[in-house]
């Protein structure tokens, strides 16, 4: 597994996909770095908003390339930060009954530009916070599930969801069963993180074996 600096502590990455510096995603997102360090890990944040994500291109050819996409923003870059953590938490608002679009753009970018090749993000383990008014999170929520799946990720379980809800104007942490959700998601994924560490020392293998990373690759050996 990824080690921090010192090679002892957990990284979890925290990606923030809010337009709104202050807002509630990013407070949900700092409560849970705060946890995160308490229980000794390292939390990491990148905030998309301050990076430029473009949106892909017309070139068509995602479904057939082989190499990464060679269209220059800062992408790659994020990627790398993803592919040296353990744990990465993706935090999103709902926009228009759906993804908001900074999340929605990066994704897709990262996901047929630079992560379907190797599936690099797989046995990382995964979280989500969604934060919106009262429509569409689990919506959104799913979407990104679906998203850590197919990047062979490890979603650990934490009873219920951290949909956080705020129908305020003011941004805050008001919703009390949302916040007990994102504690639970929280500890859980640096639970999980100590476990992969302990099984990879003990048996020199990670969980998911490398020729198990892409179905794409899986498919190709079965047929030739």
């Amino acid at each position: 597994m990824t080690q921090d600096i010192q090679g002892e502590r957990p990284v979890v990455l925290g990606i923030s996909g809010s337009e709104r510096a202050g807002g509630n995603t990013d407070l949900a997102l700092e409560y849970a770095g705060r946890l995160v360090r308490e229980r000794g890990a390292v939390f990491r944040t990148v905030y998309l908003r301050d990076h430029r994500i473009s949106p892909c291109s017309p070139c068509g050819d995602c479904n057939a390339r082989t190499l990464p996409c060679a269209l220059k923003d800062d992408t790659p870059a994020i990627v790398e930060e993803m592919k040296r953590a353990d744990g990465i938490i993706y935090a999103v608002p709902v926009h228009g009954f759906g993804l908001a679009h900074l999340m929605q753009i990066f994704i897709e970018r990262a996901g047929v530009g630079f992560l379907r090749f190797d599936r690099p993000l797989a046995n990382k383990v995964g979280g989500i916070i969604v934060t919106g008014r009262r429509y569409s999170d689990s919506s959104v929520h799913n979407q990104i599930v679906d998203n850590l799946l197919l990047n062979r990720m490890i979603l650990v379980g934490s009873g219920f969801p951290a949909l956080l809800r705020n129908t305020s104007k003011e941004p805050g942490l008001n919703d009390i069963e949302g916040l007990d959700a994102l504690e639970r998601m929280t500890h859980r994924m640096i639970d999980m993180t100590q476990l992969l560490r302990r099984h990879q020392a003990a048996t020199g293998e990670p969980v998911l074996l490398p020729d198990d990373r892409n179905e794409r690759v899986a498919r190709a050996h079965s047929t030739s």
